[in-house]
């Protein structure tokens, strides 16, 4: 249930000016003040808004304005809407950043792709509330101001929270695929597990010495022996 009318001044209009209600039901429907319903009754406040019939809108009816009349103590309650609408949901913009630390952007991104290169864009976009071509600029370091610029840490000045980037991070190490050297020993493939082993081939035997191949020299000396015993 609403607690106010939809337009508060405008519907204060209205009733000032088509009823005889107090100001102080005025005020407490409206979420105004009463000297601001008496300023608007004396003509000193809201002198270009046109009044809003709470009637026609379906917020008050009839009968809750004619008892509210009867009896000053009578609160006046916002009447049930007849169709209900669905809440809408808040979109997820980019971030936004205060001026005071809008200079500051270029450090934090500089910081954010060094130190966590495996953040994609988006997910530094949503962090420190950037564009995709500032990001690719540092990238390359063809930004403007390059040459002065210095990592700092963006928790440290309060672009995002260490939640946020925690996330962030958490969600980049998912999607980024595991190396083959992290994942450990795994089993060989079917193809090679089951595939017939191949039987080495026979060595060749090195050839024997044949055993008439004398040695020249050995025959010489034995020659030699003989000849001196015979003298």
């Amino acid at each position: 249930m609403a607690t106010a009318p939809l337009m508060p001044k405008a519907t204060a209009v209205w009733l000032v000016e088509n009823t005889s209600l107090s100001f102080d039901q005025i005020a407490q429907l409206c979420n105004l003040h009463p000297l601001e319903v008496k300023a608007i009754a004396d003509g000193d406040a809201a002198q270009g808004i046109k009044g809003l019939d709470p009637i026609l809108t379906g917020q008050l009816t009839r009968e809750e304005i004619s008892a509210a009349e009867a009896d000053p103590n009578h609160k006046l309650h916002i009447a049930d809407p007849k169709v209900r609408l669905p809440e809408a949901k808040p979109k997820k913009g980019p971030r936004y950043t205060p001026v005071s630390r809008r200079q500051d952007r270029p450090n934090a991104i500089l910081w954010l792709v060094r130190n966590h290169p495996e953040l994609k864009d988006s997910a530094i976009m949503r962090l420190v509330g950037t564009t995709k071509s500032t990001i690719s600029a540092i990238r390359d370091r063809t930004h403007w101001n390059s040459t002065n610029l210095t990592p700092l840490d963006p928790v440290t000045l309060g672009l995002c929270s260490q939640i946020d980037l925690d996330i962030e991070v958490q969600k980049a190490a998912k999607e980024k695929p595991v190396p083959i050297e992290a994942q450990g020993a795994t089993l060989l493939p079917a193809s090679v597990t089951t595939a017939p082993k191949e039987e080495p081939e026979p060595v060749a035997p090195a050839p024997a010495k044949k055993s008439d191949d004398l040695d020249v020299s050995a025959v010489f000396a034995k020659l030699k022996q003989l000849g001196g015993k015979n003298e």
